[in-house]
């Protein structure tokens, strides 16, 4: 696996490890709690360092579940969380990034995690309700007292990525970007590259639709949140369905999965690119963490690039209320 370097020097695996889905979002889990510590402490067996978490997936067993898992390893890994959410008896309610909030959300993660520093901490959502450069005063105070190490965002405007890291340093900007998501190419990657911002895409196999394995007769089961995401719905899959032959082509021709050449894809756009898919398997954390090692020439990057143009994508990736809280 190799390394690359977010912003203010952050050294990472070139493909991190999504924890959301071990906890929510994807239907009931095939494995136990063992079978996902399991999982997570494999990750650094295939070279993968960073971990991605946040209170607000469970909320709050996801931070625990990696907490215990990165017990033994913990000097060997970088960990992500969020905040940002407003929780009240166990379900978000709305956003809040407050400085009392993040303050009092860094010490409840810490606790979770089981760890005395944060690597990574992100701004989930950006809150219209609180100045931005309010947020990254209260992570850099954070940053101070040592409690966390790096500043990060999460679906921010590129706009507000300027105006948060002239307050304090923005090491990285987590948002959603694959073959089928591009929402970030023109203006967010643009504003990383010239602040000298790593980026980090979530959903980089599109929620599972790039690796090959779902369908227009696939049946999502109760709590997975691919049953409400137009792009997934009756009418929009079938029409999406060319775009992925399209890359399982490639894939057979250079003897590598569908998913595979989706992140190899979003590796070759930038070396400051570290895509964090989610897995519950070892099977398909160990094939994602060879997409490293999958390379792509000139003409096969070319073509996957104009993809999504060429064919077309067929509805949003969040349902209405969602793509209200993206790119502020």
């Amino acid at each position: 696996m190799h390394i690359r370097t977010l912003g203010q020097g952050l050294r990472v695996s070139a493909v991190g490890l999504g924890c959301m889905g071990m906890s929510q979002s994807y239907g009931p889990n095939p494995g136990s709690r063992e079978d996902m510590i399991g999982v997570i402490r494999s990750a650094l067996d295939a070279g993968v360092t960073l971990l991605d978490t946040a209170e607000v997936y469970g909320p709050y067993d996801n931070e625990e579940l990696v907490g215990e898992a990165i017990g033994p390893i913990r000097d060997q890994v970088q960990v992500a969380t969020k905040f940002g959410w407003d929780i009240q008896g166990g379900k978000s309610v709305g956003l809040n990034s407050r400085p009392e909030q993040i303050r009092k959300v860094a010490d409840a993660s810490l606790r979770r995690l089981g760890t005395d520093h944060i690597d990574l901490f992100y701004q989930h959502r950006v809150d219209p309700d609180v100045p931005i450069e309010d947020v990254a005063g209260a992570v850099g105070e954070l940053v101070r007292a040592g409690k966390v190490k790096h500043f990060g965002l999460s679906e921010a405007a590129a706009a507000t990525i300027r105006k948060a890291h002239a307050v304090h340093p923005v090491t990285a900007v987590q948002s959603e970007y694959s073959l089928w998501t591009r929402d970030p190419e023109p203006e967010v990657l643009p504003a990383c590259a010239e602040l000298g911002i790593g980026f980090v895409p979530f959903s980089p196999l599109g929620k599972g639709f790039l690796t090959g394995t779902v369908d227009a007769n696939t049946s999502f089961t109760e709590g997975d949140i691919r049953a409400t995401i137009p792009r997934f719905d009756t009418d929009n899959l079938p029409a999406n369905q060319a775009l992925v032959d399209h890359v399982r082509t490639l894939a057979d021709a250079k003897g590598a999965t569908p998913g595979q050449i989706a992140l190899a894809w979003l590796l070759a756009q930038q070396p400051w690119i570290v895509p964090i898919p989610g897995t519950r398997r070892l099977s398909r954390l160990r094939e994602n963490a060879g997409a490293s090692a999958v390379a792509l020439s000139a003409d096969e990057r070319a073509d996957l690039d104009a993809l999504a143009a060429r064919i077309g994508v067929s509805g949003d990736r969040y349902g209405e209320a969602h793509m209200k809280i993206v790119g502020r």
